[in-house]
């Protein structure tokens, strides 16, 4: 795959790894790719300030921030002191997370698309901080969509259904769909080996917590099936989270993922690309290894 086509990759700074994950990023970024997308955990945030003077040409961005976690007035300081200081390469990617994730955090959460909304205004209210990024949506139901195509500078999906981006995108006001400067972003988990089996078992399990999530399960619902979501929340009122891997089917875990040999996982990062996404954000693990690991296939993949 030439550096031309090269998508973005998802990126964590975790614990005892933080200046191995910002040579890593120099790799990322020599390579070719087209982003660095900072998960939320470990800081992404943070990450990406430290990516913005460790880097020099790749766009960087959060995938996503919390917007209950932080007070708005502190999220636009940092997000346009990493603009500037990156020399315009950030996208700041926000969103509402979800139910448990709040009450695990003990924070409190309210009506999503009216809270984004203010959130948004409110960002691009705070005086004195300097230029802002674009800000990018979290978006998985049509209305959340919409509000990012009336409000925000563009969309980003996490774990969504290939089949279903076509009518996802429909929800986009109109003049926002087709429009190449409007970022069309999704985080895909990706795994890449020759042993297919062992590649799926590994996405079953990384997937394994989304599928607890009822958002997730009411996106995947919408997107055609309702048979597996009716028997994971089965499986979770009975209280055999356990079973959850085994309850989805391959045609589901191929719509929302990627794995397999190379050549599969690079005809796929195509097929996301004609389904609508222009920025295609690969969320790499290893049925081998650890993070490291998953790079270091997913390099022999793309670009050796």
């Amino acid at each position: 795959m030439s550096q031309e086509t090269l998508p973005s990759v998802n990126l964590a700074a975790m614990p005892g790894r933080r200046n191995a994950t910002l040579e890593l990023a120099r790799e990322i970024e020599s390579r070719g790719f087209s982003g660095i997308y900072s998960v939320s955990i470990s800081d992404g945030l943070g990450l990406c300030q430290m990516l913005a003077v460790t880097t020099e040409r790749i766009t960087l961005g959060t995938a996503i921030s919390n917007i209950y976690l932080r007070h708005v007035s502190e999220y636009a300081s940092t997000a346009a002191a990493i603009q500037e200081v990156s020399g315009g390469r950030f996208r700041f990617g926000v969103g509402v997370s979800h139910g448990p994730i709040h009450k695990a955090m003990g924070t409190k959460a309210g009506k999503p698309l009216a809270d984004m909304r203010t959130f948004v205004e409110e960002l691009r209210g705070v005086p004195r901080v300097g230029d802002l990024p674009p800000v990018i949506l979290a978006g998985m139901r049509k209305k959340m969509v919409h509000l990012a195509g009336e409000v925000g500078d563009g969309l980003i999906f996490a774990n969504a259904a290939r089949s279903h981006v076509p009518e996802s995108l429909a929800a986009l006001p109109q003049d926002r769909q087709g429009d190449a400067n409007f970022v069309v972003a999704n985080m895909v988990p990706t795994c890449i080996s020759d042993d297919e089996a062992a590649a799926a078992a590994k996405l079953r399990r990384t997937l394994g917590f989304y599928l607890t999530l009822p958002n997730y399960r009411n996106y995947w619902k919408e997107a055609g099936y309702v048979d597996e979501m009716e028997a994971v929340e089965k499986a979770v009122a009975a209280g055999e989270a356990k079973r959850i891997p085994n309850l989805i089917s391959d045609r589901w875990l191929k719509d929302v993922t990627l794995y397999g040999p190379a050549s599969a996982v690079r005809e796929g990062i195509e097929a996301w690309r004609e389904a609508g996404v222009n920025d295609l954000i690969i969320v790499p693990s290893s049925a081998e290894g650890n993070q490291m690991k998953a790079f270091e296939e997913l390099f022999a993949a793309l670009c050796d």
